[in-house]
């Protein structure tokens, strides 16, 4: 067989091993967006999730005029600060994340959020400044 048939068979075999592949992975949600890393995946996690607001949350909320957007953005953008956060708990983990706030440079948002099975509970929200 000459090498030209052996390329031949090598890409036509290797084309439609892509296209098994794209069908199989392709209806399994599976993503490929930077979420290797721990802070992603605990971003990620939170945000797949139905969030619920604390009266206190709400409160806060509604005194120093934040928006549901500015916490879904922190959810997307921001840093889970671990060493804050309480991990080894049996029922929920409790999550620290900080970013940055409206574009305000000096100004960070700080939430505290209790990670369930089902629903994400945001509990306790401060400005930074």
């Amino acid at each position: 067989m000459s090498l030209l048939k052996r390329f031949a068979f090598y890409f036509g075999g290797f084309a439609i091993g892509l296209i098994l592949l794209y069908f199989f992975i392709g209806g399994s949600g599976a993503s490929c967006e930077y979420d290797y890393g721990p802070n992603s995946r605990t971003l990620k996690n939170i945000r797949l999730k139905k969030r619920v607001y604390t009266n206190k949350a709400l409160d806060a909320l509604k005194n120093n005029q934040i928006d549901t957007s500015d916490i879904s953005n922190l959810l997307l953008k921001g840093d889970v600060l671990f060493s804050q956060s309480n991990t080894k708990l049996d029922s929920c983990d409790v999550y620290v994340i900080e970013g940055a706030y409206k574009g305000k440079p000096k100004e960070k948002l700080k939430i505290s959020v209790k990670n369930c099975n089902k629903k994400a509970t945001i509990q306790k929200i401060t400005i930074i400044k």
